[in-house]
């Protein structure tokens, strides 16, 4: 049994993540800012769950809050810190962007800080596959380099990575990133192309359709991704003695007892093949309208995670037919359509 500390637990992979992990007998303690980025209603409805388990308690503060945060890690003093807690959403990044900085890179460097005083076991932080920016050679792994972030929401990600690095190697935190790929699934957020898709063609609306359809995407099951956190809680990273200690196709630093790891399908799948997939659970055809690429976007994500497998001896495998189709039962069953 551990005491894991947990930034996000309200919204959607913190929530999923804090149940698999109170069934595995461990302590949550839960800390989230409850925006109003998406409907606040789904957040409480995911918390009020989680608050039935007798190991789950949460704050209810922003990341930024560096009084609020600091007392909530000194009280619980956990073992080990998952930070998932973000301001998210490629597109609103074009918006307002400065509450990606906000959240993003202050509010993670107070969780950074958090683990420092408390030398934690291990400092797990989620960080995404658009940190991959322009790269085009695929599948993504994670020892190429990533230097071409597309969007504020992006950099601000591999900025997070570059803070846990420096934190890792100066007070030898053993730090994991990892990095997602298109997760989906209940319980998701509404600004997410699945949920907008099922609630559109349910309702007999247009649904937009970005690059005229052309795009690929590693969709990754919700469930498939927090085993994979689950699993890596447990593989804690090591200062390599010299580099040649390193493992070839491991991202560990040679300096610190950092790694980032990709949580993805490892599938290339066509938008399109996603949609037809929704259409056919709901038995209706979306009404499509094609629009030209969005500014920041990608055409494809794509990625390699054999160094998960070879840490955890995991992969996820749920097919996009089977997710799509769970993911709508849930939304009728929540909003009654």
């Amino acid at each position: 049994m551990k005491r894991i500390f947990i930034t996000g637990t309200a919204g959607f992979i913190g929530f999923h993540l804090a149940q698999v992990l109170l069934r595995e007998g461990n302590v949550v303690h839960g800390f989230d800012g409850m925006t109003d980025y998406y409907d606040v209603t789904l957040k409480q409805r995911r918390h009020a769950i989680l608050h039935q388990q007798q190991h789950f308690a949460a704050t209810e503060a922003m990341l930024e809050d560096e009084d609020a945060l600091n007392a909530s890690v000194d009280a619980f003093e956990p073992d080990v810190i998952i930070h998932l807690a973000a301001q998210a959403g490629v597109r609103y990044s074009l918006k307002n962007p400065r509450a990606y900085i906000n959240a993003n890179i202050v509010g993670t460097f107070n969780v950074m800080e958090c683990a420092r005083r408390h030398k934690v076991q291990h400092l797990l932080m989620a960080s995404t596959s658009s940190v991959y920016g322009a790269n085009q050679e695929m599948p993504f792994t994670e020892v190429e380099k990533a230097d071409t972030q597309l969007t504020i929401y992006a950099a601000t990600k591999k900025a997070g990575e570059a803070m846990a690095h420096s934190y890792a190697h100066l007070w030898d935190i053993p730090t994991t990133m990892f990095r997602f790929f298109t997760v989906y699934g209940p319980w998701g957020r509404p600004d997410m192309a699945l949920f907008k898709f099922t609630d559109a063609i349910i309702d007999g609306k247009p649904i937009d359709i970005y690059n005229h359809g052309d795009m690929y995407r590693d969709f990754t099951y919700v469930e498939d991704l927090v085993h994979g956190i689950s699993l890596l809680i447990d593989v804690v990273p090591e200062r390599p003695d010299t580099p040649t200690d390193i493992t070839p196709g491991d991202s560990l630093s040679p300096v610190a007892p950092f790694r980032v790891v990709n949580i993805g399908n490892s599938q290339k799948i066509r938008l399109m093949d996603f949609i037809k997939a929704i259409e056919t659970e709901i038995g209706k055809p979306a009404i499509r309208n094609y629009m030209d690429m969005q500014p920041g976007d990608v055409p494809a994500t794509w990625a390699d995670a054999s160094l998960l497998q070879s840490l955890t001896g995991y992969k996820p495998q749920t097919g996009f037919k089977d997710g799509a189709a769970k993911f709508v039962v849930w939304f009728r069953e929540y909003y009654g359509k």
